[in-house]
């Protein structure tokens, strides 16, 4: 069984509408760039605290967690680094539910972001009360959610995965006989289900970036790019992943590029993810999927609005106030601690 649910409730319209009607920070010259960084490096240095940022973010933000000490991953692994790191103040580049997990794994620490405005539509597509309710009306159901919702949902699930390791758990609780009840991503949850076979009702979310990838302009370029390897994140639709060399998470997107004899691939997924992958195989092509149709004047704008958000200076402002902080009900985030926890023992026997 593989159903998707669809909920009144969810105004999938209102989400995309919300998302395009972000506020974007101005772009920084080069003379403020290089001020900004020197007063946040010192700001860090001052308050004991590290940077961790997003493949999604800004360069420049990839770029100063690298060279203050900090580091640049996936939401989970941000969230571990600042974990073991000792620091008492992690300030996380991202979007809001990243600062939240990062909140769960660390409550003893204090996590700022540089805006606390800056959502992510699978967390938006996911309201509590809803969900809550629909887990209570399939209790013969595990509830298994994406890293990518808030802290609430996730201290309502069994299990919380991310993109990485979803078809290993997903497997795991099939061959014990275990239904699934998958949120928020439809289209991860159902690349799952298509791998696995498992018996899974998905939450009917998706990703304002990915589920925009086009299936026909995305032949077309391969068509005049034969050689080249296609990359596919699975929260992108099931005619992009179908075209696909190689379905993973950022980092196994990246490892792709680095590891694979191939020179040139086709991209689908945020294109914040192209420093890291530039950075690691500097000699190689790397194009943008299509995410817009034939005869638009963007061929590709793959990129989260919520993530542009992030700046260096909202970043300075945040350090130099003390505001941006994120708090996460104790309660709440002790809940939220079973299934993180429950994913990294599993994570770690396999």
């Amino acid at each position: 069984m593989n159903a998707i649910v669809e909920f009144p409730l969810i105004n999938h319209d209102a989400i995309r509408k919300q998302a395009e009607q972000v506020s974007i920070p101005p772009a920084v010259t080069p003379a403020e760039r290089e001020r900004l960084f020197a007063q946040i490096k010192q700001l860090l240095q001052e308050q004991n605290a590290v940077l961790v940022a997003h493949y999604y973010t800004d360069a420049d933000l990839q770029i100063l967690a690298e060279e203050t000490g900090g580091f640049v991953s996936d939401s989970l692994d941000m969230a571990r680094f600042g974990h073991e790191h000792p620091a008492q103040t992690l300030v996380v580049a991202g979007v809001r539910f990243m600062g939240e997990t990062a909140k769960i794994l660390n409550p003893e620490k204090r996590i700022l972001m540089p805006t606390l405005e800056a959502e992510c539509s699978l967390d938006l597509s996911c309201p509590e009360k809803e969900f809550i309710q629909f887990c209570d009306e399939h209790p013969d159901h595990t509830v298994v959610v994406y890293a990518n919702t808030s802290a609430a949902v996730k201290a309502r699930a069994d299990w919380v995965v991310t993109s990485s390791i979803a078809v290993k758990v997903a497997t795991h609780l099939a061959e014990k006989g275990e239904k699934i009840l998958w949120a928020p991503d439809k289209y991860l949850g159902g690349y799952i289900q298509n791998i696995t076979g498992a018996d899974m009702i998905l939450w009917p979310g998706s990703c304002v970036v990915h589920e925009r990838f086009k299936a026909e302009e995305l032949k077309q370029l391969r068509k005049k790019h034969k050689a080249a390897m296609v990359l596919v994140h699975p929260e992108s639709p099931a005619d992009i992943i179908a075209q696909a060399d190689l379905v993973g998470s950022t980092t196994q997107l990246i490892k792709a590029v680095t590891e694979t004899d191939a020179q040139e691939f086709i991209v689908a997924t945020d294109n914040g993810i192209f420093h890291k992958m530039k950075q690691a195989a500097p000699d190689k092509i790397l194009l943008e999927a299509p995410n817009a149709g034939i005869g638009a004047t963007c061929h590709s704008c793959a990129h989260c609005p919520w993530m542009a958000m992030n700046s260096l200076y909202n970043l300075a402002e945040t350090l130099q106030q003390g505001i941006n902080e994120i708090h996460v009900d104790l309660e709440i985030g002790k809940k939220a601690m079973i299934p993180l926890q429950r994913m990294l023992d599993f994570a770690a026997r396999q």
